[in-house]
């Protein structure tokens, strides 16, 4: 049985351990809120972008971008943009996305494909070089705001390469925040686009493709949109996840704190027992004595 001595050194490193958690989850909520807000702001400029290009991808044009392109499900060359955190201490949020991607690319290579990825985030990183994937191009410690003028970069090492026809699709992985105790984790294509979100907003198939009139033609208003409808996309993703980030990093701080009181709890309850021991013996080693003297 430990002293009480060893007991007391131990309840005095867990409450130091529970001061750090406890701060780090205070911490957590007050970036999760602001994290919440811009996620919050960049959702309705994605939404409308992602319904305006799914038109533009079944609307009749003289003009076909490499983003419209049509590719058929036996794709030999696959783009992945992957973002996760740089730091860790949030429970299972890049455990669950780490898992999705490695679904993914488990199912690409059984087909055949090549992986070439772009990592945002540490841990995205470290994921992709130990599974193998060969890493195009990387972006981390972006701090606690999304900040596109460090993103393009990387972002735009992939969209070159799938201009070149070197990439046959892109796809996006990503933390979706959906509430502080939920983060789903979300694999979609990027490139190229298709009419599916055509079905997700509620239209259906029709007779007569969309048209639309380009001012000043259709190669440059194609063009400027597009790229932008990406690094939409990818900003809203890096924006959700951190989002997640800091919700997950609270919710995993509460609960090691409250492990830690709980702790503290029991290595109380011991270390009385133990000190009770002590003197219950000493008490019967003095009767004894003054028993064996008179």
């Amino acid at each position: 049985m430990p002293s009480t001595k060893e007991i007391r050194a131990k309840i005095k490193s867990v409450q130091n351990t529970r001061k750090i958690t406890k701060a780090m989850e205070m911490v957590a909520a007050s970036k999760m809120r602001k994290a919440q807000d811009r996620m919050l702001a960049a959702r309705p400029y994605g939404e409308r972008i992602r319904n305006i290009v799914a038109r533009l991808a079944s609307a009749s044009t003289s003009f076909e971008h490499p983003f419209l392109r049509s590719v058929g499900n036996d794709a030999a060359k696959i783009g992945l943009i992957m973002v996760t955190t740089d730091k860790g201490l949030a429970g299972p949020l890049n455990t669950n996305i780490q898992r999705a991607v490695w679904n993914k690319i488990k199912d690409w290579k059984a087909n055949g494909a090549d992986v070439t990825a772009t990592a945002i985030g540490n841990k995205g990183l470290g994921f992709l070089q130990r599974s193998g994937v060969q890493v195009l191009s990387q972006v981390i410690q972006l701090g606690d705001r999304p900040n596109m003028e460090r993103l393009i970069g990387a972002i735009n090492a992939q969209l070159e390469l799938y201009m070149e026809g070197k990439l046959d699709k892109v796809y996006l992985a990503y933390s979706r925040f959906l509430n502080a105790m939920k983060q789903e984790p979300v694999v979609e294509q990027l490139l190229p686009l298709s009419t599916d979100r055509l079905e997700e907003i509620g239209e259906g198939s029709r007779e007569h493709s969309w048209d639309y009139l380009y001012e000043p033609d259709d190669a440059t208003v194609l063009g400027v949109l597009l790229k932008r409808y990406v690094e939409a996309l990818i900003y809203q993703a890096v924006a959700e996840n951190m989002a997640s980030e800091q919700s997950a990093r609270m919710v995993a701080m509460k609960a090691a704190s409250d492990n830690a009181h709980k702790l503290i709890g029991d290595l109380q309850l011991v270390y009385n027992k133990t000190r009770q021991a002590a003197i219950t013996t000493e008490i019967t080693e003095i009767v004894g004595g003054a028993a064996a003297v008179s």
